[in-house]
């Protein structure tokens, strides 16, 4: 399996931050997206909290990503949380370095840098066409966000043994209903 672009892991570990099955969300409070940047290096420890402004920031770009991965499995994303995560991103200043690379811009508040490595990370995923590897699981009960490494890129669920047979055994089942109603 090729191992996954460092953006890619990012990205994915982000979008990864809500559990849609257990109902938790490990960013849901500025103090834990703080501690979640921290455990990641994309804040040093010595930097302060980010702000309430701030981490509506996070939650809307995520809330966009999802959207964004969900359509790669044929969902239709929901236009004002992509517009919203489209605004967060077009927000972050960036400069290109001598090598022509991405960074973010010099000044930019601690609280901010973090947001700025996400939009270069999306943006280096769609350029290169690795954004279409990362989906969102098509078994909405689940919505894990995991890469698709498959040849063809036809992965829909995360995991064909759980997610998979849930929708298939569900599929089969009004098959069976169908076929014995008169």
């Amino acid at each position: 399996m090729p191992e996954a672009p460092a953006a890619a892991e990012l990205v994915e570990a982000f979008a990864n931050t809500v559990d849609v099955e257990d109902g938790s969300d490990e960013i849901a409070t500025p103090a834990a997206l703080t501690s979640w940047l921290h455990a990641r290096g994309l804040l040093a420890p010595a930097e302060p909290a980010v702000p309430p402004a701030t981490h509506a920031a996070y939650l809307a770009l995520r809330a966009g990503l999802r959207e964004r991965l969900g359509a790669h499995v044929g969902d239709t994303p929901d236009a004002a949380l992509v517009e919203a995560s489209d605004a967060v991103l077009a927000a972050q200043p960036v400069v290109v370095t001598t090598g022509g690379g991405l960074v973010p811009a010099p000044g930019l508040p601690a609280d901010r840098r973090p947001l700025a490595e996400l939009a270069i990370a999306w943006s280096g995923l769609t350029a290169t066409g690795e954004a279409a590897r990362l989906k969102r699981c098509a078994e909405h009960t689940c919505g894990w966000v995991f890469r698709d490494v498959t040849k063809n890129r036809s992965r829909r669920w995360c995991s064909m043994r759980i997610c998979g047979n849930r929708n298939k055994s569900r599929a089969y089942a009004a098959r069976a209903r169908a076929a014995s109603t008169p």
